[in-house]
């Protein structure tokens, strides 16, 4: 199957290639708007004066990449902490599997950690739908992106998924490139993490060997990440309340609005924690599960590693008292913890206002996004 496939259309540029996306990304307007947007001005003739020197994909994203994120954190954080890093070998590729709550932060947050603890970037996939201009194809792909196509006919989707399995396959078993994957097609949306079994299911494809080999060679690691406030969770109640009346349908630019809302939104503090890899689950009575059982698994070990390493902020324990109406955590938070969060919920309320009806649901929404990762943890007996 890895022979047979082409790979053209889904995997990041070459280092050929990288050259001449430098020079076209720094031509273009969203260049110079990212530059105005994020960077003071004193420093964009030095920065755009390194990038265009950069001839490979390391360079390009130590120069400007590196730089970006790392300003994105001090302009819209209260800094980022990490534990588990000790974990990954210096030459031990690997399939991060991680939870999903912004559509770039999550990957790039990795990625800028990886570097900073002395490893290098991990290529990471991305769906066709985000590819919303020329612009942000190059500047995906130069920033070791794979896509993943969304839609087809069943016939078309079992390809495209064969091929994108192979992929990851190969870069990890062949490349020595570690790769990054969401635990399920899209982002959390009501703040509870869970492993999506087609996601399994789909990287199970490509291999020759059984099933608990296939999953060995990928040496699946789960990745997640916490915000004290999450950046679009306006955004995020206005899709779970109109789902929860109607047929939800995405709007043009909404993909293109959550990508702006999680960089520049307010996060507070941001913890990203590297757990325990699948291959300690195994031992010698997998081998007699069903595929079926042994996937449900794999997803739950990876679930409750989440659940574990998931760190918990003061606006969390304060939304499960309140949607509990208890005071259970009431240590875990202050005065100005509570006003923060009221603070936050009017915002997000007052900017989905035309939406709502039913205000009492949208609260509820709104504080079971921040209330749920509590939940995890003691349904999971982690508190």
């Amino acid at each position: 199957m890895q022979e047979e496939l082409n790979f053209d259309n889904i995997r990041p540029y070459t280092e050929e290639e990288a050259k001449d996306a430098i020079q076209r990304i720094m031509k273009q307007d969203e260049f110079q708007a990212i530059l105005d947007y994020i960077f003071e001005k004193k420093d964009h003739e030095a920065l755009r004066e390194k990038t265009s020197c950069a001839q490979t994909i390391h360079e390009f994203q130590v120069s400007f990449m590196g730089p970006l994120v790392r300003r994105i954190q001090q302009k819209t954080s209260d800094g980022v902490t990490t534990t588990g890093f000790e974990k990954l070998g210096a030459n031990d590729p690997r399939l991060f599997i991680a939870n999903h709550r912004d559509i770039t932060l999550d990957s790039s947050i990795l990625a800028n950690q990886l570097v900073e603890h002395g490893f290098e970037t991990c290529e990471v996939t991305w769906g066709d739908n985000l590819m919303v201009s020329p612009f942000v194809v190059d500047f995906g792909k130069i920033n070791r992106m794979i896509t993943v196509f969304r839609e087809g006919s069943p016939r078309e989707m079992l390809v495209m998924s064969q091929r994108l399995s192979a992929y990851i396959r190969k870069r990890i078993t062949e490349g020595n490139k570690s790769v990054w994957i969401a635990q399920s097609k899209g982002r959390t949306k009501d703040g509870s993490d869970k492993t999506d079994v087609g996601v399994l299911k789909m990287l199970t494809l490509s291999g020759k060997d059984s099933l608990i080999e296939k999953v060995k060679a990928l040496n699946l690691t789960p990745v997640t990440i916490s915000f004290e406030w999450e950046p679009c969770d306006a955004l995020k109640v206005r899709e779970l309340y109109v789902s929860q009346k109607e047929k939800y349908v995405k709007e043009k630019t909404e993909d293109l609005n959550s990508i702006i809302g999680g960089i520049m939104g307010h996060k507070g503090h941001i913890h990203l924690s590297i757990g325990k890899p699948v291959n300690e689950l195994f031992n010698d009575s997998h081998h007699d599960l069903v595929h079926k059982d042994l996937l449900k698994e794999i997803s739950h070990f990876i679930d409750r590693e989440m659940y574990r390493n998931f760190k918990l902020w003061p606006s969390h324990y304060y939304a499960y008292d309140q949607l509990n109406q208890t005071n259970r955590f009431a240590e875990q938070y202050d005065a100005e913890v509570a006003e923060q969060f009221k603070n936050r919920k009017l915002r997000a309320l007052n900017r989905i206002g035309d939406s709502i009806s039913d205000k009492e649901l949208a609260e509820k929404i709104f504080l079971s996004i921040y209330a749920n990762p509590v939940i995890n943890k003691i349904e999971n007996d982690f508190l």
